[in-house]
């Protein structure tokens, strides 16, 4: 199920969101990463969490509104929308889930509603800028991370096909259970690619997905956050989930073995079961 809601009015902002699960308890809040991708690569195990589930599609993405010029996309934009659709949905309290990029927003739409975001878990993300160098030694990382590096410096592709073999590039680093490979070649396929943030992420003028000092005003807001990352990650090191931890006394983290960036795939049952507990704690 699915529907449009209007965060927006001049220009007009409409956010298209999926539901998932029974329209009732506390409801979690998905933000996807990407930008450029929509949710629909999180549904899957998502849709067997058994809580009400909803997901956006970030503006610019997916089906939701697009064209909005080169000014029209920011990170603080994109997690002000988030606000305002909790607003459009009535929803006075709700968990919070972000996913990579979508992780850093999360941080954003936290520090922006903290009385209204009960439960925070950050998902194959990151706290704080990330290098190569963070990853220390790692040819294999090397080589599998420039496959996708490559699509972005040299394919003659543009728009949504450009984003698109740049995750398909990309997907052996993200996925590192090699008999999940192909299921998440398909789930890439059903993905409804957009372009819209790719000028500005090319061009180097986005804003930090990262709220300004995010760590440090976390760390003062004293809120509960689960750090859930996949210990061959290559994209954010899961070194970073346990410095998170260490780091916001109110933090936890939970470090899957064997999964990479997109651990809910890799070890979808664990991944599961690690986000519910969290989120069934009072």
């Amino acid at each position: 199920m699915g529907e449009f809601v209007t965060v927006r009015e001049h220009p007009e902002v409409s956010l298209f969101c999926s539901f998932l699960g029974p329209p009732s308890g506390t409801p979690l809040l998905v933000v996807h990463g990407g930008p450029d991708w929509d949710h629909s690569y999180l549904r899957q195990p998502l849709d067997r969490l058994g809580r009400h589930v909803i997901l956006p599609d970030l503006r610019g993405c997916g089906r939701s509104t697009q064209g909005l010029g080169p000014g029209g996309y920011s990170f603080r934009a994109a997690a002000d929308d988030l606000v305002i659709l909790a607003d459009r949905l009535g929803l006075d309290r709700f968990d919070l889930l972000g996913f990579s990029t979508g992780g850093q927003i999360a941080q954003r739409v936290l520090l922006a509603a903290p009385d209204r975001v009960r439960r925070t878990v950050i998902a194959s993300s990151t706290l704080w800028p990330v290098t190569d160098a963070n990853f220390g030694p790692w040819p294999e990382r090397d080589v599998l991370r420039t496959a996708e590096g490559r699509v972005w410096a040299e394919s003659a592709l543009t728009g949504p096909d450009l984003v698109r073999e740049a995750a398909v590039a990309g997907a052996p680093a993200s996925v590192r259970v090699p008999e999940r490979l192909p299921a998440y070649l398909s789930l890439l396929d059903r993905v409804s690619w957009s372009a819209e943030w790719v000028p500005g992420f090319l061009a180097g003028t986005l804003d930090s997905p990262r709220p300004p000092e995010g760590p440090e005003r976390l760390r003062a807001l004293g809120a509960p956050l689960l750090f859930l990352h996949g210990r061959e990650d290559m994209t954010f090191p899961a070194s970073f989930a346990e410095r998170a931890a260490e780091f916001l006394p109110t933090a936890e983290a939970v470090v899957l073995e064997g999964a990479g960036h997109m651990a809910h795939l890799d070890r979808a049952e664990a991944w599961l079961d690690a986000l519910d507990a969290f989120l069934s704690r009072p």
